[in-house]
């Protein structure tokens, strides 16, 4: 055998030590444990700084509404008269209304009426919104008719529909549930009924992609029944755009409600909320502008947080776009 038979090792192999666990390398990602999901998903949430603050605002603003007449006792309907008209004070940190009602009170009162009322109009927008989209996508047969009802909807004036609803049914839920609870009631299902059928449209085309995926084809060939389909592999993979829409319904919700009563046919001039005391300091603009500025304020942080909340969670969730 000459040296040219003889086997010479490649120089630019590596050492089988290194090919090994315990030597080194190559093999390491293999042995890397799987990442998880949603501490990805808290990454890229966190990274966005504008839902991060807007979150954390939310949060102290549902807290403040909440949690705050747990330390500020005043009752927010208890009439002084002699401490009418008062300004921003120690008693009063925001002054009193013409009433002598301390203003701070009725801010946290009303706040909790109408994140409470965003909040409730939003579950029931979002449970309409996501049935008619997964029927809509997931049955063909049902794709047309629901599609053209959500059309429909889409086509009505919302405002005048609100009103006409407002008018209608104020009397006979005030005779059943009391004026307070009725028209609570009322107004959850006017604007629940009429903010569905954006997520309606988002879920259907999710819908509409995920049934032509591998993971359902091999679930419907071993026989899996439409309702556990829907419930095990459709449902958990559209959670995304529901959760997004979710934090956006409770801000068209917010605003809806004050506009409603904005225009006095919202809750009863006794009961607070935050349109409504917009509503009762517009005729006292001139001489107390705070009034108005103080509830203006509230409306404008809520929606603006929950905006930006909604726009972090949507990249976040979203694995085209996460890591951008």
């Amino acid at each position: 055998m000459t040296d040219k038979d003889r086997f010479v090792p490649d120089e630019g192999l590596a050492p089988a030590s290194t090919a090994l666990p315990g030597g080194a390398g190559p093999l390491e990602e293999f042995t890397k444990p799987p990442s998880n999901q949603w501490r990805e998903v808290w990454d890229q949430f966190k990274n966005h700084k504008g839902a991060l603050y807007g979150g954390i605002l939310f949060l102290v603003i549902v807290l403040w509404v909440y949690l705050g007449p747990v330390i500020w006792t005043i009752d927010a309907t208890h009439i002084d008269i002699r401490a009418r008209n008062q300004g921003p004070g120690f008693s009063h940190p925001f002054g009193t209304d013409q009433l002598g009602r301390d203003t701070f009170a009725r801010m946290m009162a009303g706040g909790r009426t109408s994140v409470s009322v965003g909040i409730t109009a939003m579950l029931l927008a979002l449970g309409l919104g996501s049935f008619v989209g997964v029927m809509a996508g997931f049955f063909k047969r049902l794709d047309g008719p629901l599609m053209r009802l959500t059309d429909l909807f889409l086509a009505l004036p919302l405002l005048p529909l609100l009103l006409v609803m407002m008018l209608l049914f104020r009397d006979p839920l005030n005779s059943a549930f009391g004026p307070e609870q009725g028209i609570f009631i009322l107004i959850v299902v006017a604007i629940g009924v009429t903010s569905w059928m954006p997520t309606a449209r988002i879920v259907r085309g999710d819908v509409l992609a995920l049934k032509e995926r591998e993971f359902v084809l091999a679930a419907r060939s071993i026989g899996t029944t439409n309702t556990k389909m829907i419930l095990r592999h459709i449902l958990p993979n559209v959670l995304s755009p529901i959760m997004v829409s979710a934090t956006l319904g409770i801000a068209t919700a917010i605003i809806t409600e004050s506009a409603l009563s904005f225009l006095g046919l919202g809750f009863p001039p006794d009961f607070p909320t935050w349109g409504r005391l917009l509503f009762d300091a517009t005729d006292y603009l001139q001489q107390y502008p705070e009034r108005v500025f103080w509830p203006g304020l509230a409306i404008s942080l809520t929606v603006l947080s929950v905006n930006y909340l909604g726009d972090g969670l949507r990249d976040a969730l979203d694995p085209r776009i996460r890591g951008r």
